[in-house]
């Protein structure tokens, strides 16, 4: 049913994995499927704070990123699963849908915390992959 499940969390943000790793593990077993997660190192997105930071910030932050991501997956995924790591650059849910797209994936696993009075049901990054995505999502509260 699900070929290819896609994690997406915050290496930063234990909230956004805590409950959605077990989940996206769980999946996969049950289907067979692969697991791929991705993390995504946001952009600064205006070019007036971008030159404040080194040229190579970018390709550090994501080389960084990969470095962490791997050892957080050695730690938290079972040996027997087969994982992918995934590193994204930009915008965090453009960088999932895009991601999502590439791998054609057939669910994305993703938190997202618990609504308080100003917000709406979901985080604004959940909400937009879930809108927007071609996919099914399954959004884990923690």
């Amino acid at each position: 049913m699900y070929k290819d499940v896609l994690l997406a969390i915050d290496l930063n943000q234990e909230h956004s994995w805590k409950k959605a790793l077990p989940t996206a593990v769980e999946f996969c077993k049950s289907f067979g499927s692969d697991l791929h997660v991705v993390t995504v190192v946001p952009d600064f997105g205006m070019t007036v704070v971008g030159h404040f930071f080194p040229d190579d910030f970018q390709e550090k932050s994501v080389s960084a990123a990969d470095h962490d991501l791997g050892a957080f997956l050695a730690r938290h995924v079972p040996e027997d699963l087969h994982v992918r790591p995934v590193v994204g650059y930009g915008s965090v849910y453009k960088e999932i849908l895009r991601i999502a797209e590439d791998i054609e994936c057939s669910l994305i696993v993703m938190a997202s915390p618990q609504p308080e009075h100003q917000d709406y049901l979901l985080g604004p990054n959940a909400a937009r992959v879930v809108r927007h995505a071609k996919c099914s999502v399954l959004v884990v509260r923690d």
